[in-house]
């Protein structure tokens, strides 16, 4: 159990990162919730989980460094585990990508990634524990057309996972992904349900996956039943690619 555990779920708006707020409140952790724009989310998750349990709410835009500033200037608590699931995707050409779009990816998934793993480190490294645990994406093993700054990115995350692991190690801190593969969010609302029928097809498990799916291998991995693992990237795909 988590009781007494602080865990901050960055991206607590979205159907993921929802999906594991409800998972690791049933699992007796005490979470802080970010969010960027959708309030009415994060306030339905409050009221499902309790007051008791949410011990703070902080909207900030992470895709801009000002955002990420004020973020961290708003987190007053010892944070023992942090969830990143907050991202968006970027689907179109290489070549009509601008370069606000570059930036905006990059400080979303991988520079607020290294602000905000600064910030909580100190305390955690005295305390000698905590867990990181960053949702990736199949997209950032093997790649994906239309989608090569979002591949880009999230393959830059898997390095992160991997790097970060073997430095803080020696100080009893688990650093580990898990890379989803094809999960029925609107993240994938730009598919057609031919081609929603066509990647289904190459899934082994000849299904969907769903954000609960992804929110059991989080509460999996920042648990005492993973307390040997750390630096992996658990794939949650059903066998796709």
């Amino acid at each position: 159990m988590g009781l007494g555990n602080t865990c901050l779920i960055v991206g607590a708006s979205g159907e993921i990162g929802a999906a594991i707020a409800l998972k690791l409140a049933a699992d007796g952790y005490n979470l802080i919730l970010h969010y960027n724009k959708n309030e009415d989310a994060v306030l339905q998750l409050k009221n499902k989980i309790g007051s008791r349990q949410i011990t703070g709410i902080i909207c900030a835009d992470l895709s801009q460094p000002e955002g990420t500033e004020d973020f961290l200037s708003q987190l007053h608590h010892d944070i023992d585990q942090l969830v990143f699931a907050s991202g968006s995707s970027l689907y179109g050409l290489m070549q009509d990508l601008t370069n606000e779009e570059m930036d905006s990816l990059f400080h979303l998934h991988v520079k607020s990634v290294w602000q905000l793993t600064q910030h909580v480190l100190p305390a955690m490294i005295s305390r000698k524990k905590g867990q990181f645990v960053l949702i990736t994406s199949i997209w950032g093993e093997v790649g994906a057309s239309y989608e090569v700054a979002y591949s880009t990115v999230k393959g830059a995350q898997n390095s992160f996972v991997k790097a970060l692991s073997k430095e803080v190690g020696p100080s009893g801190i688990r650093v580990n992904g898990v890379s989803p593969g094809y999960i029925e969010t609107k993240m994938n609302q730009h598919l057609t349900d031919a081609e929603r029928m066509d990647l289904v097809s190459e899934i082994s498990l000849q299904k969907s996956g769903f954000p609960e799916d992804i929110a059991e291998a989080v509460s999996f991995l920042i648990s005492k039943r993973a307390q040997y693992i750390t630096g992996e990237i658990l794939r949650v795909n059903g066998g796709w690619i």
